[in-house]
């Protein structure tokens, strides 16, 4: 799990109701059910209006991330490349073929398979970058999903404390139902600007990190796989790959044997 995900939520939540009940409130104050559907309704129905259904979906798939702690796979992607680039430099880019099988991940799969079918590098580079460009544009939907709630939100928590007031407008005759009504009333700008404030933002905003870390990682692959076909020395390609690896601190490059 991502500590910081996980931490994160739990203080701005319990800062907030800790604050609540220091100020002599109570949870009940704010547990609304009425406010809560109109705010939670009014911005899913506006998100899938301007989304599509399968976005939406997938963007709430995609949440895992955002509390998962990151795989620090570009060590293990470096190994791999080395690996294949001492054994190109003995046995030629074709003697890749066979390690083609226990390749899992289907952009370095694709990659290496137009290496070993003897593809141009500067074609090559092209080809795999329609698919880089297209799966960072789709990629780029799912936090979009988020930021749009995290708009339409408060606004939608307005709409909701000014129909509580139309209703409360309606027991003047009754101040101590007045007063209730309208506390119970701004309950829905409380979960509108909660909810933007405190979760659908930031959860766009660690999205687009995780995204990013993605598609650094595809640019290595991309990379490692040209430097092969180009003949690059097993060890100008680690130091080349290394300037992927952002944060030195939490990858370090184990220790590698290279063909001489």
């Amino acid at each position: 799990m991502d500590k910081s995900s996980i931490v994160g939520v739990l203080l701005a939540v319990f800062g907030i109701l800790a604050g609540l009940v220091l100020e002599g409130g109570n949870l009940g104050q704010i547990l609304q059910p009425t406010a809560a559907l109109i705010v939670l309704g009014g911005t899913m129905g506006a998100v899938l209006l301007q989304f599509p259904i399968g976005t939406v979906m997938a963007a709430f798939r995609s949440l895992a991330h955002v509390f998962s702690a990151p795989k620090k796979q570009n060590d293990e992607l470096i190994n791999l490349l080395l690996s294949f680039a001492n054994k190109a430099r003995r046995n030629g880019v074709v003697s890749l073929d066979a390690d083609l099988k226990t390749l899992h991940d289907p952009f370095l799969k694709r990659a290496l398979m137009l290496a070993v079918d003897g593809t141009d590098p500067s074609e090559l580079r092209k080809i795999m970058r329609v698919s880089l460009d297209s799966t960072m544009e789709r990629e780029e939907q799912l936090p979009m999903v988020f930021e749009s709630a995290g708009g339409f939100s408060p606004t939608i928590g307005i709409l909701g404390a000014v129909l509580g007031l139309i209703q409360v407008m309606g027991h003047l005759d009754n101040m101590a139902e007045v007063g209730r009504g309208i506390a119970v009333a701004f309950v829905a700008t409380i979960y509108g600007v909660g909810l933007a404030n405190l979760f659908f933002l930031p959860f766009a905003g660690k999205m687009r990190i995780r995204i990013r870390d993605g598609q650094r990682h595809r640019e290595m692959m991309l990379e490692g796989v040209i430097s092969i076909i180009e003949g690059m020395n097993p060890r100008m390609l680690e130091v080349k790959l290394a300037g992927y690896m952002h944060d030195s601190t939490t990858e370090k490059p184990a220790k590698r044997e290279f063909a001489a």
